[in-house]
């Protein structure tokens, strides 16, 4: 087997999985704030929520053009962790045994 493939492959795969941790955690915080549990005021607070937003929003938005929010609640986070662990399980390693 090509070292290089095996390489990418555990980079990718770690990478995903920083991705849907981000998407979690972000979605997470967005409850936290909206239920008034946490506050934005607070710096360290704002920081977190402005590096998540901008990890996650270049995935989000498309999702977020085609699906509308369903009775005022977000689905879009679920779908791209659907989407990402399906890559993740299924197109990956088919990637690593074609090459």
């Amino acid at each position: 087997m090509n070292p290089v493939l095996h390489f990418l492959y555990a980079v990718l795969d770690g990478l995903l999985g920083l991705l849907v941790l981000a998407i979690i955690i972000s979605a997470l915080l967005s409850w936290l704030v909206a239920f008034d549990v946490i506050n934005l005021r607070n710096r360290f607070v704002y920081n977190v929520a402005h590096f998540l937003d901008a990890v996650t929003r270049p995935i989000l938005a498309p999702v977020q053009r085609i699906i509308p929010p369903l009775g005022g609640v977000d689905i879009t986070p679920i779908i791209v962790l659907l989407v990402i662990q399906a890559f993740r399980n299924y197109i990956l390693p088919m990637m690593l045994t074609l090459g």
